[in-house]
C-alpha cells in the first residue's frame, strides 16, 4: 500500500531531475544566470520548452522584460557554482564574477553563457502564466547547441544537490 506524502517528498522519490541555467541579460548588458530544476521539452514541431521560475526571481523579470532567454544544461565542472546560482539573487550580485564562471558567447545573441554548458537552448519568449508562487514560460526555441564530451548535471534528492545522473545517491 502507498503512503500519503507531500510533494516535497515525491520530488525526492523522482530524484534525479534536470537541472539548467537559465541565462539572460541585465539591463546593464551582463549576463545573469539562475538555476532552475522545472523545465520540460514541449513540441519538436514548432520546437517549443517550458520552464518554471518563483515569481520574484530577477531572471524571470529580465526574461518577461527582454523576451529572450538561453537556458543551458550545466556541466559537472561548475556544480558547486550551479548550486550557487540557485541561492543567489542577481538583482544586486554579479553571480559570474561571485562563482568565477567562464563565460562564452553564443552567435546572434548578446546573453552568454557557461563554457561548461552539454546543451544551450537558445529561446524566444512566446508567453508566461502564473502557476501558484511560480510563472511558468512558454518558449519558442530558436537555435540548440551541444557538446558531448560535457557531463549534464541533473538536480539530486529534492533539489538539495547537482551531480551527473550516474552518480548514484
Amino acid at each position: 500500500m502507498m503512503n500519503k506524502i507531500n510533494l516535497s517528498q515525491a520530488a525526492r522519490l523522482t530524484s534525479p531531475n534536470p537541472v539548467t541555467i537559465v541565462c539572460t541579460e541585465k539591463p546593464d548588458g551582463t549576463t545573469n544566470l539562475a538555476t532552475v530544476s522545472w523545465w520540460t521539452y514541449l513540441s519538436f514541431n514548432p520546437n517549443m520548452i517550458a520552464y518554471a521560475m518563483a515569481k520574484t526571481s530577477y531572471s524571470g523579470e529580465m526574461v518577461r522584460k527582454n523576451k529572450k532567454v538561453i537556458l543551458t544544461i550545466p556541466g559537472s565542472e561548475i556544480a558547486e557554482a550551479v548550486m550557487g546560482c540557485g541561492r543567489t539573487t542577481g538583482r544586486n550580485t554579479d553571480k559570474v564574477e561571485k562563482f568565477g564562471i567562464e563565460l562564452s558567447e553564443v552567435e546572434n545573441s548578446t546573453i552568454k553563457i557557461p563554457v561548461h554548458s552539454r546543451v544551450a537552448i537558445q529561446c524566444n519568449l512566446k508567453e508566461y502564466y502564473e502557476v501558484g508562487d511560480h510563472y511558468l514560460y512558454i518558449c519558442d526555441v530558436e537555435q540548440v547547441y551541444g557538446k558531448e564530451e560535457e557531463d549534464a548535471l541533473f538536480a539530486w534528492n529534492g533539489y538539495t544537490k547537482v551531480a551527473p545522473a550516474k552518480q548514484s545517491m
